[in-house]
């Protein structure tokens, strides 16, 4: 008699023959950012980033299990390797002692600061200019190293979210809102303020968003793979196609 399809396969990988033995179900956490990671009204993951997680899947054999948490949560996931792989964060002195960077990043983000349309606040790039300025920055989030080198001067005030940033600034509880341009432009189209806010410039700084894994060896060399992914991704155009179609911007 012949044996079954199911009993071949068995067979086939206790000889090692087949390759199940290898695959892993990786989990990658992340909070909400825009094109990048998000829940669509079904609540399925969407975005460059779990589209870039799951080619990389694919390609190693391996399955990928996606988890959204508040932006702090998802970071301490990843930092006590309770998860894999920390989809979008930007990378810091600070956060390389906590977490493996796996090179190139995926995505470029223009940190900026909002102010009310009627606002005659500027800021030429300096401390001075931001000096009395009431602040709204998000919980969890790093700005730039010229940011950061300022912000133990600057009367800062913490929203848990870039919406709830906007809301404090046209609530007057704040002056200015310090976030990103991809973040911020669908959270300010959703809460109908276009015409009521306004980016100035200068830029505060240029970010890029890496994939990040616990550190210690245990995953090191799934951050060697998920870098060689990413730079065949980029050399044959499937991660410049990918981003096209979610807004993103490429380092």
């Amino acid at each position: 008699m012949r044996p079954s399809f199911r009993t071949l396969c068995v067979i086939l990988w206790v000889l090692g023959l087949v390759p199940f033995a290898n695959s892993r179900e990786l989990l990658a956490v992340g909070t909400e950012f825009p094109g990048i990671y998000v829940l669509d009204p079904k609540g399925e993951p969407r975005g460059l980033g779990v589209d870039v997680m799951r080619a990389i899947a694919r390609e190693l054999g391996d399955e990928v299990r996606f988890e959204i948490y508040p932006w702090a949560r998802a970071q301490k996931l990843v930092e006590e390797g309770r998860a894999d792989v920390l989809v979008g964060p930007y990378r810091t002195a600070a956060r390389e002692r906590r977490f493996q960077f796996a090179e190139p990043g995926f995505y470029r983000d223009r940190v900026v600061f909002y102010v009310r349309s009627e606002s005659d606040l500027s800021w030429d790039g300096s401390l001075a200019s931001l000096m009395g300025q009431r602040i709204a920055i998000i919980h969890g989030w790093i700005y730039g190293e010229r940011f950061e080198a300022m912000r133990g001067q600057l009367d800062l005030h913490v929203a848990p979210s870039v919406e709830l940033a906007f809301k404090l600034l046209m609530a007057n509880r704040v002056d200015l809102a310090a976030s990103n341009e991809r973040d911020s432009l669908p959270r300010i189209e959703a809460l109908g303020i276009a015409d009521k806010v306004r980016r100035i410039a200068p830029v505060i700084d240029t970010q890029i968003g890496y994939f990040a894994l616990p550190k210690g060896e245990s995953h090191r060399q799934l951050r060697d793979d998920i870098g060689r992914v990413v730079r065949q991704m980029r050399a044959d155009g499937r991660l410049a196609k990918l981003a096209r179609s979610y807004g993103v911007t490429l380092p």
